[in-house]
């Protein structure tokens, strides 16, 4: 995960909020806040957060056993999923029902100056957080935009982060808009309404990093980039003359099954294809570093079969076959 950049990211947003949850609740305390209350305990809720993504990290350096031969690196999809429905929904949901209480019994905010002076505070250190995100984020997405890098992220920690802190930017202007109305008029509803607010950001939130991590847990397939790469080194025009079809599939953020059925000529030996097929595994694992499993079958082209048209067991959207299978 260091090499994500993930770590780096998480152990900051980690640092941030339990900072930030500490100051909330003592300016809860002293002032009666209900959205004070709600960002208390989205940052608690957000150091959770934080602390299951540094654990299913952990988890998923084990070994591969005999019972799990490809590894536990989905071990970190399991955990960033449990963030987004268990943490933020929960977070979510509490906001909301907080919020309705303080809308159906208002009441004066007191010591306005508590959850004011934390507020800023909060502002202060997610936007560290945020930025350190961000810089990590960078490395990583290229050309992609900002959308883009959170749909397609293989790694999930830095979308999760990410998220979870421009989040919490929102959550914090919303708490200090709905603190700041409650002193202007007198009115303890708008602290509330603002409580309401911070909850249903968190769960769409949930529900937008539930619907990615979901996609990553279901088995995503390599990059359309990385596919080219592997198309390119795994035919050497000589022994191995085609991919007649090939699935892709990423056993975790940084490891890459690769299975293919490759043409051969017809008239090379046993030892001639598994010369190359060794050949050719050694060009993918240089191309895609990451593709650490590799299968591949040989074949015989016919053209016969080609005539038939697309191999049906082609991948929709995927790389075209080139011979068809037989």
């Amino acid at each position: 995960m260091s090499a994500s950049g993930g770590t780096r990211a998480i152990v900051a947003a980690l640092g941030a909020n339990l900072a930030i949850a500490a100051s909330k609740f003592v300016a809860f305390a002293f002032s009666g806040s209900s959205s004070m209350l709600a960002e208390g305990v989205h940052s608690l809720a957000d150091s959770g957060n934080q602390f299951l993504l540094l654990v299913g990290g952990k988890k998923a350096q084990r070994e591969a056993t005999p019972q799990h031969p490809f590894g536990y690196g989905r071990e970190r999809y399991i955990y960033a999923f449990l963030v987004s429905i268990v943490l933020f929904s929960v977070g979510g949901m509490f906001a909301i029902y907080e919020g309705y209480e303080k809308v159906s019994h208002p009441h004066e905010v007191e010591h306005w100056y508590w959850p004011v002076g934390v507020l800023v505070f909060a502002v202060i250190a997610e936007g560290f957080s945020f930025k350190t995100a961000i810089k990590e984020s960078n490395e990583l997405r290229g050309k992609l935009s900002w959308s883009q890098f959170i749909r397609r992220a293989k790694a999930p920690e830095l979308p999760v982060v990410l998220l979870e802190d421009f989040g919490a930017l929102i959550g914090l202007v919303l708490a200090l808009g709905g603190v700041g109305l409650a002193v202007l008029t007198g009115d303890g509803v708008w602290d509330g309404i603002g409580t309401v607010c911070i909850g249903v950001l968190l769960v769409m939130i949930a529900l937008v990093l539930a619907a990615e991590t979901k996609s990553l847990l279901l088995g995503e397939a390599a990059g359309a980039e990385e596919v080219k790469k592997i198309q390119a080194a795994t035919v050497d025009g000589d022994t191995v003359t085609g991919i007649i079809h090939m699935r892709t599939l990423h056993l975790g953020p940084e490891e890459l099954l690769v299975a293919a059925k490759i043409a051969v000529q017809h008239d090379d030996t046993a030892a001639e294809v598994a010369k190359a097929i060794n050949a050719a595994e050694a060009r993918i694992r240089a191309a895609v570093p990451i593709a650490r499993v590799i299968y591949l079958e040989p074949d015989i082209y016919s053209e016969a079969e080609a005539a038939k048209g697309p191999d049906p067991e082609a991948t929709p959207g995927g790389p075209a076959p080139h011979p068809a299978d037989h």
